[in-house]
């Protein structure tokens, strides 16, 4: 073997090392809001308790992210993929012994803390090895997450709910095998850090500084993405965190089959979020965009009004649409900004957990004031939030060309 493919081979076993330690991540973190309707009913919360909960995840989730990727853009830390790990297994296990509502919110905390770690460093590992094709790097990263986030429904029906609580301690040998694959993966890390030290450069994720942009240029294009995230994610939270409710009230049936539902949505997700990427480097950035959002918007209106057999229908379309478009955005934006691919995942990373904690306590908040069918209505409306992609200047620009 040549000496070049044995650098793609190094390569690619580095991306799906990334998405690998993805997918465990956002297991563990995704079987937290799943197991709700579990803690509801063990430790007798409220909507609003229960929205704490989620916002205490999301929240640490998101406030350090940006900072780390800032941080590392200029001092990379590879000793961070594995330590995140750590911080995920002590979630794990506070979870599996949580005797109240304080401890479970710690334990959140913690699982919030291990993901803040892993996004934007392991962001920046799959950029370093994408080459040429960035976008399809990122929904490999990406893919990961969401095949994560799609398992988190059936664990915790199979796996949690037979065995309550204590169920969670079977996800800390994820976490310990998390631990180990980041650990590998920070080992080819490092040593990218020590040849572009040894070569004098700045290492800034793709060995180029920031272009001179138009703070005003910027600020638009970031505010526009920030509203396309927002609408996506607190729908997103309304799903995950309250549609079962909603399911299991209005068909009458268990919470089993509300996961289902979750499942199709996640799996379908996973999808598109693989789809994604390459069509954006075919087709454009901002296409992919704005179809990833507004083209959600029919399905979800549609399925607040369906039967249980057709919710499973429309949540594969919902996912496959919705999810195809949040690698994009983050390939986009860092396109516009080169040199801060940290800053950007983290930032991105960031604002879609604490958008969706933060939506996760309102949302819990307006349920208790009314109920689970007029909030899961009312969230069916945010997708049409996507018309604002179409303001979004067209990818050459963002790119300089």
């Amino acid at each position: 073997m040549t000496q070049p493919a044995i650098a793609r081979q190094a390569v690619n076993t580095m991306l799906l090392g990334v998405s690998l330690a993805h997918l465990l991540n956002d297991a563990m973190q995704s079987i937290v809001p799943a197991a709700f309707p579990i803690f509801q009913k063990s430790m007798q919360l409220s909507y609003t308790q229960i929205g704490w909960v989620a916002f205490t995840l999301n929240l640490t989730a998101s406030v350090l992210q940006p900072f780390i990727g800032s941080y590392t853009d200029r001092r990379p830390l590879p000793f961070l993929l594995p330590l995140g790990m750590v911080f995920t297994l002590l979630g794990m296990i506070g979870l599996a012994f949580s005797p109240g509502l304080g401890m479970l919110i710690v334990s959140a905390a913690f699982i919030g803390v291990g993901s803040s770690v892993l996004h934007p460093e392991s962001s920046r590992v799959a950029h370093l090895a994408a080459g040429s094709g960035k976008g399809l790097a990122q929904s490999i990263f990406q893919v990961g997450g969401n095949t994560g986030q799609a398992l988190a429904p059936l664990l915790v029906a199979y796996v949690i709910s037979p065995q309550g609580q204590f169920g969670f301690l079977w996800f800390t040998l994820l976490a310990v095998v998390g631990i180990v694959v980041q650990r590998y993966v920070s080992k080819w890390y490092g040593n990218q850090v020590l040849l572009r030290t040894r070569q004098d450069q700045r290492f800034t994720g793709d060995g180029g500084d920031a272009r001179h942009r138009n703070k005003g240029f910027v600020a638009f294009v970031l505010g526009i993405l920030i509203m396309l995230l927002f609408s996506k994610f607190v729908y997103l939270a309304s799903m995950t965190g309250f549609y079962s409710f909603y399911y299991m009230e209005r068909y009458h049936l268990p919470m089993e089959n509300a996961q289902v539902s979750l499942f199709a949505l996640q799996f379908s997700g996973m999808v598109g979020t693989l789809l994604g990427g390459p069509l954006a480097d075919r087709f454009g950035r901002k296409k992919i965009i704005w179809f990833s959002i507004l083209g959600t918007a029919p399905f979800s209106l549609w399925l607040p009004y369906v039967g249980p057999a057709a919710s499973v229908v429309l949540c594969l379309a919902i996912g496959a649409i919705l999810m195809s478009g949040f690698s994009v955005i983050i390939v986009y934006a860092q396109e516009m900004l080169p040199g801060k691919v940290g800053t950007i995942a983290g930032l991105f990373f960031g604002l879609s957990f604490g958008m969706g904690g933060l939506g996760s306590v309102v949302l819990g908040w307006l349920i208790d004031q009314t109920d689970v069918f007029f909030v899961i209505q009312l969230c069916a409306y945010l997708p049409l939030l996507g018309m604002l992609a179409l303001l979004l200047p067209k990818d050459s620009k963002v790119m300089g060309q």
